[in-house]
């Protein structure tokens, strides 16, 4: 099936006696990601808030905020659900607390991994039943006094060849506050990220080098370049921020990349990689604003650019759509913000673009680009509907624009099938047929 509902558990609705006709609750979908044999993991977030509800014992009228994975089937159906951030009524405190930014990736044993900003990370097992391991680092302004810090990754992506590409973060960055995502960083071949396992990681490239205020204790020993942890001037030696200001000409303009901010990077293949990176954003309209998807490769050198963008008439600022994902078995990197889809070959050159000013491509403005498949999919979330839409990468990207349209055009009629099946009350898909654990 090319359509996948992003579900509810039923017993969690049940206990709070959630209304779905109401305005108070929200459910928004934030990654997903596929194993190899076809089966769908989706994490997403349930909340509800009501200004009057605080402070109730009674949960029938708690706000809350629960974070959600849920593993579909091979033919989509839902087979378990791992439900996390707080305690439920009556049960225990929860194992993994909420995160920002969160993302999956299936690891080469099987496991699954949740990352969150800044750089916790903990492993669930296939079944989605147990946690097997958490390397816990918490945010805040400034870094906790007395507290148990042992972080890993703010965001983990695997390569062919099984090795963890990550983003790291670190305290003492300019003028910053708090811990701030700085760091590309790469496994070796063969480590492996698991229970009593903790792979080390070398670092490629550094987003902002002004590292002035930080200390011994800003150090992660993990995190290394050369022989010691990065820290201070020890750290890739062009930053992300000096290379592409070089490459764009945008030294010491405004508009260039000084106080830039960088997500979850991409990996086109074992050694090349896609990071996006943006520039400061301002009160006013940012729509024109530097932005470039960096090349980079396992030994740090930048390569240049994913190539064909207009920043003004191309920009993921509308929207903070920044999101690049990739298929490291074909060499091909995709992103999707408001004005359109795009493809590119690993050199950098785009191959396809579909504007959402076309007719055809109109509904690509609801969706959320989350992640390419090792089957060659691309996951697209709907963000009212709560649907997932996989769309099939033809091997050559000038036929890209059809799948897409195609799958497109599919929607509509899958989407009536699963409201047939499911009934939803105001895009709320209530599943009871999936094990649902309380982590």
């Amino acid at each position: 099936m090319t359509l996948l509902p992003v579900t509810v558990p039923a017993s969690l609705l049940s206990v709070h006696r959630l209304d779905p006709e109401s305005g108070e609750w929200g459910l928004r979908v934030d990654h997903a990601v596929a194993t190899a044999a076809g089966e769908t993991y989706v994490l997403s977030g349930l909340r509800r808030y009501r200004g009057h509800a605080a402070g109730s014992a009674d949960p029938a009228e708690q706000n809350f905020g629960y974070q959600l994975i849920t593993r579909y089937g091979v033919d989509g159906t839902p087979t378990a659900s791992a439900v996390f951030g707080q305690a439920v009524p009556g049960g225990a405190p929860s194992a993994i607390p909420e995160g920002d930014s969160a993302t999956l990736a299936v690891l080469p044993d099987g496991a699954i991994a949740v990352s969150s900003q800044p750089g916790s990370t903990h492993l669930l097992s296939p079944d989605l039943d147990e946690v097997l391991a958490s390397w816990p680092m918490s945010s805040g302004w400034e870094k906790k006094e007395g507290c148990r810090e042992d972080p890993f990754a703010a965001s983990i992506a695997v390569t062919p060849a099984g090795r963890l590409l990550c983003m790291t973060s670190e305290y003492g960055i300019s003028n910053w506050a708090g811990a701030r995502p700085n760091i590309v960083a790469i496994s070796e071949p063969g480590a492996t990220l698991g229970p009593g396992r903790k792979p080390v990681l070398r670092a490629i490239a550094t987003l902002d080098a002004r590292t002035d205020r930080q200390g011994e204790s800003d150090h992660h020993a993990h995190v290394r370049y050369g022989d010691a942890p990065v820290g201070g001037c020890n750290r890739p030696a062009l930053s992300l921020t000096e290379a592409l200001s070089e490459l764009t000409g945008t030294s010491g303009s405004l508009h260039g990349y000084v106080d830039s901010t960088m997500t979850r990077p991409a990996a086109l293949g074992d050694d090349l990689f896609v990071v996006p990176v943006f520039g400061r954003t301002y009160r006013s309209s940012n729509r024109g604003q530097e932005f470039s998807f960096a090349l980079v490769d396992d030994r740090g050198a930048v390569r240049g650019r994913l190539g064909g963008l207009h920043l003004r008439e191309d920009s993921p600022f509308t929207g903070f759509d920044f999101t690049v994902v990739a298929d490291p078995h074909r060499g091909c990197a995709f992103h999707l913000n408001r004005y359109g889809l795009y493809a590119w070959s690993s050199d950098g050159v785009l191959r396809a673009r579909m504007s959402t000013g076309q007719k055809p491509f109109k509904p690509l403005v609801h969706f959320e680009l989350l992640e390419c498949t090792p089957a060659g999919e691309l996951l697209l979330a709907h963000r009212k509907q709560h649907l997932l839409l996989r769309v099939p990468v033809p091997q050559d990207l000038d036929g890209l624009a059809v799948a897409v349209e195609a799958a497109l055009k599919v929607y509509g009629r899958e989407r009536t099938a699963l409201k047939k099946q499911y009934a939803p009350v105001n895009w709320c898909w209530r599943d009871g047929s999936a094990a649902v654990n309380h982590l």
